[in-house]
């Protein structure tokens, strides 16, 4: 087992140059309870980043005005009328880019064609319209992003990331409520590291964005 950390005095807290050594989820208690408390916090947290992280790699992609597959991303089509079981786009159909300009979106079965079409319109992304070409072929054009649009991806961004940060935290205080435990412990302080931690990364990601848009 590994040792615990001890807050005695600051003094004693910065002597130990091996406790950066030790896994958080280890230093934080002697209870197997705690530490398998944290990694399930720690889970939590790392998935909530995560989905921040892809959509606004979405987000950056429309607002760089490059057209490509991955701006169908977030399409999930009801194949064959399954309303309770829909599916990625690209189980259903290819994603090609014509003229660097448009998405032509290819079903492999002509009779799913409605239900992609549908579900291209219920995914509600910005300036994707899709054009029926035949039965198995839509279109749809890609215009450059203004400068309006840009800044209407960033406030949507800022919009998930304060929903990403607020999951964290969730997850942040019902472990603390869990294991009861009170300020200053160690458990406490290092739930409040982890929280920190990523929402700190929220942060970096969301700033990561404005710049490469160009945004304030």
């Amino acid at each position: 087992m590994s040792p615990l950390r001890t807050y005695a005095s600051k003094h004693k807290s910065k002597a130990m140059s091996t406790e950066t050594l030790i896994p958080a989820s280890q230093q934080i208690s002697a209870s197997e309870g705690a530490r398998a408390e944290y990694s399930k916090a720690e889970g939590k947290m790392s998935t909530a980043v995560e989905w921040y992280r892809k959509e606004v790699a979405g987000f950056e992609t429309r607002a760089s005005g490059r057209v490509t597959p991955a701006l169908l991303a977030p399409v999930r089509v009801e194949a064959y009328g399954k309303k309770s079981d829909p599916v990625r786009l690209e189980e259903v159909a290819t994603v090609g880019v014509k003229d660097g300009s448009m998405l032509i979106v290819t079903v492999f079965d002509e009779n799913n064609l409605k239900a992609v079409e549908q579900g291209i319109y219920s995914a509600k992304l910005p300036n994707i319209v899709p054009q029926r070409q035949d039965s198995r072929t839509i279109k749809i054009p890609i215009p450059k992003p203004t400068v309006e649009a840009r800044n209407a991806l960033v406030v949507n961004a800022q919009r998930m990331a304060e929903d990403t940060r607020v999951q964290i935290r969730k997850t942040y205080a019902a472990s603390i409520k869990k294991g009861g435990y009170a300020k200053r412990t160690v458990e406490y302080e290092e739930f409040q590291k982890l929280a920190d931690r990523n929402i700190a990364e929220v942060d970096k990601i969301l700033s990561q964005l404005k710049k490469s848009s160009g945004s304030k």
